[in-house]
């Protein structure tokens, strides 16, 4: 599958859980950030495989938020407008390295499961 096949496919597509990991990490090595400046670093990240709209961020940030994971507050864009800047928490951090392993231990299976020949 080429990478405009794979960018052609629905944003649904993205596994349950990895945008929740993916934000965490953007969090992590950036710093405070508004939702749409997170869904354009992981666009840029991805090479711009995925397409991610504000409303799905959004989500991802609400749900990280109410589990503690992630801070909010209001502040100033680079434009001067009025935005709320996300920040990963302690316990944010320590649910970004369980997930990393637990990601980084099934990649590894399903890698495994591929190669494997008749």
């Amino acid at each position: 599958m080429s990478k405009e096949e794979i960018k052609g496919r629905k944003k649904a597509d993205i596994l349950q859980g990895t945008l929740d990991l993916m934000v965490l990490k953007t969090l992590d090595v950036l710093g405070p950030l508004h939702g749409y400046g997170i869904a354009r670093r992981i666009e840029q990240i991805s090479d711009s495989v995925l397409q991610l709209n504000e409303g799905t961020v959004y989500t991802a940030l609400l749900r990280l938020e109410q589990q503690g994971w992630i801070r909010s507050e209001w502040g100033a864009s680079e434009n001067n407008r009025r935005a709320r800047f996300y920040s990963i928490s302690p316990g944010g951090r320590k649910q970004l390295a369980r997930e990393t392993q637990e990601w980084e231990l099934m990649a590894g299976v399903i890698g495994r499961v591929l190669q494997v020949r008749r």
